[in-house]
């Protein structure tokens, strides 16, 4: 934390540019989030996008630093119970509803808030200090497996894994409609253009996306059940590529939508939290011993019939 720091203004510019450059360990986000009278300009309180005419003298009265973003632990959140623990890694079932990880240093209620507090040595294992030791992301409405490194050595083992994408996961999706078949969906996806929040496919017959990604995803139909008079398929998912909303939205894009994944053009179903998409197993080598390791975490939901 950056207390009492004080500099002479070098030259005419906005303010918050003249504190990062000062003070580079400062991240620019956070001066525009201070409270008013965090930084001072001649003594007096100073918007942060305040116009400088040099010479002045600035007075940064606290200022969080980079090195002060971390994990805040949530003992709030009773602690969570692993699926799999051993003294390299730890799994558990994230239910639906709930964030991996925050989003800035002030948030809390997520699983790796909690995580922290039981376990604090996942805080330092990874290279983002809001996701901890976190190996991979699952979108907040999807239950299932999170995979959270104990270790520095663990965490760069098993991220080489799924850079290589040697680590097959398997995920059940209950999708609208009946599947009588399976098959494989192979595309590019990127952000679709007006729609931030969304993926769209085949994102390379549009010259101006940026970074397409590869996905590959692997279905099969394994239960059929009747809801009222609509047909429900539980579909058996298998990646090896991990693309922000790839199952998601590429069986939407062959027509399976998951069910109540408004998101992506399912019909909502009243007094359902989040979509029917559970992240179900992971199959990988272990970090320490190297041997073949599979992870399951199995729903709780009926849905998941």
């Amino acid at each position: 934390m950056l207390r009492n720091a004080t500099f002479a203004a070098p030259a005419p510019g906005r303010l918050d540019l003249a504190v990062t450059q000062a003070f580079p360990s400062v991240p620019r986000r956070f001066v525009r989030e201070a409270p008013r009278g965090a930084i001072l300009v001649d003594g007096r309180p100073a918007d942060k996008g305040a116009r400088l005419r040099g010479g002045e003298t600035v007075t940064v009265v606290e200022l969080p630093e980079s090195c002060d973003i971390r994990i805040a632990p949530d003992f709030s959140i009773p602690r969570p119970q692993p699926v799999f623990e051993d003294s390299s890694l730890l799994a558990f079932c994230k239910p639906a509803g709930m964030p991996v990880q925050p989003l800035d240093r002030n948030e809390k209620g997520t699983l790796m808030n909690a995580v922290a507090a039981h376990w604090p040595e996942t805080a330092e294992a990874g290279d983002d200090p809001l996701m901890g030791g976190a190996l991979h992301r699952i979108d907040i409405g999807t239950s299932g497996l999170v995979m959270v490194a104990r270790t520095r050595q663990a965490y760069e083992n098993l991220r080489d894994q799924f850079k290589a994408q040697t680590v097959e996961k398997k995920y059940l999706a209950v999708v609208e409609g009946a599947v009588a078949v399976g098959g494989t969906l192979e595309g590019w996806l990127a952000g679709e253009r007006g729609a931030p929040r969304r993926k769209m496919c085949d994102a390379r017959r549009y010259r101006d996306e940026k970074h397409p990604m590869h996905a590959v995803t692997v279905y099969a139909p394994v239960g059929r059940r009747t809801a009222g008079t609509e047909e429900r398929t539980l579909l058996e998912v298998t990646i090896f590529t991990g693309v922000t909303h790839q199952i998601r939205c590429q069986l939407a894009a062959a027509r399976m939508h998951i069910l109540n994944d408004t998101l992506y053009g399912a019909f909502p179903v009243r007094g359902m939290k989040g979509h029917a998409l559970h992240a179900l197993s992971a199959r990988f080598l272990h970090p320490e011993s190297a041997v073949e390791t599979l992870i399951r975490a199995e729903p709780q939901d009926p849905l998941f019939f």
